[in-house]
């Protein structure tokens, strides 16, 4: 009999609290530094990717310029940053994050519901307005409520977007069609939640925020993650062709 191994979560919610606020610190210099949603969604995204990529390429593309550090050498200080403490606590809390993700995706698992299942770090935004006063609403306004998991989505398709040559789908057309499938449930996250409220995320007799379509399609996205982690891995690294330089002629 083999008895299952239970993991401490990675981040608990003081370091979730911790993170949240890290990043609100650096949003008050450099408004377009994103929620911790869409970071986890970015580094999900990098758990996937084809080949490894190391901290020197996703820091700068998720909080700089996207130009990749030296990779064999100290990570300076990104202007992002106020600080190179700032820095180096973004640094151990996304970095557990990511081994936390590694950890799950590549052990055998047969349902989400389980202890070390992978489960994205996804806020029910709408469920959260709806708790709310009247007036703390009212301080909203007109303000687009992304749905649940939208910002998730979003953060792992910006990490597609930006190394598109190590989301090229494969020349197997079997495979490259379960790779575009499981990308799909990943798009269709990104696209607002348009039907009916029918589920509190919250608790079971809260006020609907989710529909039922919405929480099928958080599952299969998850679902997804696992499948193109265990496609990529079993592909490996892109093989770079190799180009011959001209001879010199006979003459």
């Amino acid at each position: 009999m083999t008895t299952a191994i239970s993991f401490p979560p990675a981040l608990d919610e003081t370091t979730l609290q911790e993170l949240d606020d890290l990043l609100a610190a650096l949003r008050e210099t450099h408004e377009e530094v994103p929620q911790w949603e869409f970071c986890d969604g970015f580094l999900t995204a990098v758990a996937c990717t084809r080949r490894p990529i190391g901290v020197h390429e996703w820091l700068p593309m998720l909080l700089g310029d996207g130009e990749p550090l030296p990779a064999h050498a100290p990570l300076p200080q990104l202007p992002v940053f106020g600080t190179e403490a700032q820095q180096t606590r973004f640094l151990e809390l996304a970095q557990a994050r990511l081994a936390e993700i590694l950890r799950q995706l590549d052990r055998p698992t047969h349902s989400l519901e389980e202890d070390d299942a992978f489960s994205p770090e996804v806020l029910d935004t709408r469920g959260a307005v709806l708790m709310m006063s009247a007036e703390e609403q009212a301080e909203i306004g007109d303000e687009p409520i992304p749905s649940l998991a939208q910002v998730w989505a979003l953060g792992f398709m910006f990490a597609v977007e930006n190394w598109p040559e190590d989301w090229e789908l494969p020349r197997d057309k079997e495979v490259a069609g379960w790779l575009d499938d499981a990308l799909d449930c990943i798009v269709a996250l990104t696209e607002d939640d348009t039907g009916k409220p029918e589920v509190s995320m919250y608790s079971e007799d809260g006020e609907p925020s989710t529909s039922n379509a919405r929480v099928e399609a958080f599952g299969a996205a998850i679902w997804a993650v696992y499948d193109l982690r265990q496609l990529w891995k079993s592909l490996g690294p892109r093989i770079e062709s190799l180009r011959k330089a001209p001879e010199p002629g006979r003459n």
